[in-house]
Order: structure tokens, then sequence, then C-alpha cells
């Protein structure tokens, strides 16, 4: 009896073919995506869709204004290295050429001691943060364009009470890399802005 039921399986197997209506509506999505495809633009390419100035000719004319911080503390420390993750993340490291934008950052850092010894008290790692607001003003007319907050949070790890120096080099490498974050934010943040004018 197999050799009557062998037919069956076989038909059950066969490839089915699509309706004319499914088969319509893949082609209208197809062909929509096609004439789409054109619309869309790298947000960091050289030239716009609309013959616009790009994003980087944007960003030369935005001037970051220096971060406030009370003089030899390590927040000033702090707020120099990201001014200076902005100003060479947006211009290469030059000053804008002609500056339309005043950018200014307020930052705070935190500092937390999440894991202790419990022989000795002392820390075994902590965990550096910055929390930073910022404001874009055209400076034309005085207006506020764009305010925003950014946040980083990064750990380290304390060597033992012996090895002071690497505790500190720690401590800078964590720095450096939540400012470098922190300007990171900003800028992803002004080239929104600058593109899609929101």
């Amino acid at each position: 009896m197999w050799w009557r039921d062998r037919p069956t399986v076989w038909r059950a197997c066969a490839p089915r073919r699509l309706p004319s209506r499914q088969i319509a509506r893949l082609a209208l999505v197809l062909a929509a995506a096609g004439l789409l495809a054109g619309c869309f633009q790298p947000l960091y390419g050289d030239r716009t869709i609309g013959g616009g100035p790009a994003l980087n000719d944007k960003f030369s004319t935005v001037h970051v204004k220096p971060i406030p911080a009370p003089s030899g503390t390590p927040e000033a420390r702090i707020a120099v290295e990201v001014q200076n993750n902005l100003i060479f993340a947006m211009n290469g490291g030059q000053a804008a050429s002609a500056p339309a934008y005043d950018l200014s950052i307020r930052i705070v850092t935190t500092r937390l001691s999440t894991i202790v010894d419990v022989n000795s008290g002392r820390p075994d790692i902590e965990n550096e943060g910055i929390d930073a607001t910022y404001t874009l003003t055209e400076m034309a007319t005085g207006r506020v364009v764009v305010t925003g907050q950014a946040f980083a949070r990064a750990s380290y790890d304390i060597p033992g009470t012996e090895q002071r120096f690497a505790r500190i080099r720690a401590l800078r490498d964590t720095e450096n890399r939540t400012a470098s974050v922190i300007a990171d934010q900003i800028k992803s943040r002004l080239a929104s802005y600058f593109v899609a004018g929101t």
C-alpha cells in the first residue's frame, strides 16, 4: 500500500505558487524601496543630496567655549579634555573658521567606591562619572537652538596599596575615556540638529 501513498507525499512537498495578488504586493514594495534608496544620505558624507553644506562644514562653524571648572582641580583637567576632544572631533583640532554658533558646556564629576576590601577598608574598584549639560546658541540672533544632557560612567580597578602611581594612572585613563564618551554624545546630538534641524 505504500506505493499509493507516495504521490500524495510528493504533492505535499511540491513548491506552492504565489497568487498574483501577493506577487503584485511584493513588486510594489520592491519598487518603493528602489525609489526611496536615493533619498538617504550618509550622516558624515562630503556632499548632501540637496546641495547644501555638508556636516563637516557646519561643524566648522561651532565655537566650543572653555568649560568652567575651578583651577588646579581634577575637574579642570577633565573640562579641558572634553573641550579638546570636541574640537578635534568636529574640526580636526582647528578653531572654528567662521563661528556662527557658541557651544557652552557645564560638567559635574562623581567618583564612587563600588567594591571595598573588608580587611583594609580601602576601595578595590571605583566608578568615575561625568554629567554634562550643553547649549548651542546662534551667535547672530542669540537664540538657543539645542539643549541637552550627556553622561558617562566607567569603572577601574585599584591595585594594591603599594602601587599608588598605578592607581593614579588608572584614574586618569578612566577620566579620559569618560571625557571621550561625553564628547561623542554631544557631537552626535549636534550632527542630528545640523542634518535634521531638530
